[in-house]
Formats: structure tokens, C-alpha cells, sequence
């Protein structure tokens, strides 16, 4: 079978009901969890199936629109869903992980962005793959460490706070930060291959620096004040509000029509 967009709701149909049934087994007072975890990774392998044949049905990596980077984040996103879950046991977070993936999911349906096969000049480029890659990768990290933030918030005003949320947000940062960096530096490669310079303040640049600014004034915070929490977790929010401007919100912008970095079609 050839795979296309066209097929796309049947893989997303499966990956669906794949990872639902996964979430319904993991919550069954069942400490023997085999089965959720196969059904789990079985929509995990769906989805890897139909971004590599997607990949090859275009003849290009599937990076260019804002709908193929959403097909990316519903994919890494379990996968971080569930590492989370192995490494602190919170059932929460599998939801959050699977619910925003199946709602990416479901956006691509009503929104594809399926654009030509064809990539501009500037995006053939062998930094393009790892760049883009590294980015949604560290995205859907930091994603998921603004869910923590947002539990702890609600916990704190409840007067119920657990010292483990906040270190696995710390964690969460740190990986994920770490991605960003990376990705930071690749797109510099790439730029000065492409256009000769490794930064030019272009919109979509700008706001990539702040989003890294953003978490690296949280991690500063809370390596010099690890006892406010109150605060760092609203740091953290804050944090991801940047990013989402720096993903979504640039390319809605005046300034930023002209930009190479923003989702056209």
C-alpha cells in the first residue's frame, strides 16, 4: 500500500484506538500492564510506519509544513508520555501525552497543510532533516513540562504540593532545553551554508532566541532559589506561552511575511 495524506485517516484511526485501549489497560487496578504496553507501542510503530512512508511517498522528509511538524509532535509525544510514566509513575501525564497527540491528530485531518513534493533551495540542505527534527523533538519535551508546571500550580493553591513534580519538570527542562540548544546551533549551520550568514534577527530567529532565553531563566531560577516554588512554576508556564508564539503565533505576524523560516504554502 502506497502512503500518502490520503491514508493518513486510516493510520490515525488505528494509532487512535491503539493508544486508547493502551490508557484504558493502564488504568485497571492491574499491576500486570503487558498488554498496555504492547497496545501502546503499537500505536507508536503505526505512527513511525506512516511518517516513513510518508517520507518516501514524497520523496522528501515530511518537515516543511506546519501540518507535517504537527505530525512530529503527535509522534514524539508519546513516546516522551511514556517515559515520564516509567521513570515517575504519573497516569496523568500518559493522558495529556496521548490526548494531544490524538488532538494534532485530529487538526491534520481538518488541516493538513499537504503542499508539492517539491523543497525550496534553501531547504536542501543537510541540516534541514536534523534542525527541524531536534526542534519538534524538544518541543513536545517542553510541552509536556508545562503540564507539570500547571499540576503544580493547581496543587500549590490547593495546599498539596509534591517536591517530585517540580524535580521532573526540572528533568523534563533539561533534556528538552538541551534539544533546543542543539537546535539553535544547527539552524546557525544551516543559515550560514544557505544565505552566508549564521544569524540575520530574522522574526522566526528572534523569537527562537527568547523561547531559549525563557528556559534558561528557569533553570537559573531554580538552581538559585529551589525552595520558591510558586514562582518557578510560573516562570515555566510563562516559558511555554514564548514558545508557542516563537511555533505558531510568528508566522501570523506583519514582520515575519517575508520570513524564510515561516510556514508557507
Amino acid at each position: 500500500m502506497t502512503i500518502t495524506w490520503d491514508t493518513f485517516p486510516l493510520f490515525s484511526a488505528v494509532c487512535t484506538i491503539l493508544w486508547l485501549a493502551a490508557l484504558a489497560l493502564y488504568h485497571r487496578p492491574n499491576d500486570n500492564k503487558t498488554a498496555a504496553h504492547v497496545l501502546y507501542f503499537l500505536g507508536i510503530g503505526t505512527m513511525t510506519a506512516f511518517i516513513a512512508g510518508l517520507w518516501v511517498g514524497l520523496g522528501r522528509p515530511p518537515l516543511r509544513t506546519l501540518g507535517e511538524t504537527r505530525l512530529w509532535y503527535a509522534f514524539f509525544l508519546p513516546i516522551i508520555g511514556w517515559a515520564t510514566y516509567a521513570r515517575w509513575k504519573y497516569k496523568w501525564v500518559l493522558i495529556y501525552s496521548v490526548g494531544t497527540a490524538v488532538m494534532f491528530l485530529g487538526i491534520n485531518l481538518m488541516h493538513p497543510d499537504t503542499y508539492n513534493k517539491t523543497l525550496m533551495p534553501a531547504l536542501q540542505s543537510p541540516w534541514f532533516i536534523p534542525h527541524v527534527i531536534v526542534y519538534i523533538f524538544s518541543y513536545a519535551m517542553l510541552g509536556a513540562s508545562s503540564l507539570v508546571a500547571l499540576k503544580g500550580l493547581y496543587d500549590y493553591y490547593k495546599k498539596k504540593t509534591e517536591k517530585q513534580l517540580l524535580y521532573m519538570a526540572d528533568n523534563l527542562v533539561y533534556i528538552g532545553f538541551g534539544f533546543l540548544t542543539l537546535g539553535l546551533l544547527f539552524g546557525a549551520l544551516w543559515a550560514k551554508e544557505a544565505w552566508g550568514h549564521y544569524w540575520t534577527w530574522d522574526p522566526k530567529e528572534t523569537w527562537a532566541f527568547l523561547t531559549w532565553i525563557a528556559y534558561l531563566i528557569y533553570i537559573h531560577y531554580r538552581f538559585q532559589h529551589p525552595l520558591k516554588e510558586k514562582i518557578a512554576l510560573w516562570t515555566l508556564t510563562l516559558a511555554f506561552a514564548v514558545l508557542l508564539a516563537c511555533w505558531f503565533g510568528v508566522n501570523y505576524m506583519p514582520s515575519a511575511q517575508m520570513s524564510v523560516h515561516t510556514y508557507t504554502s
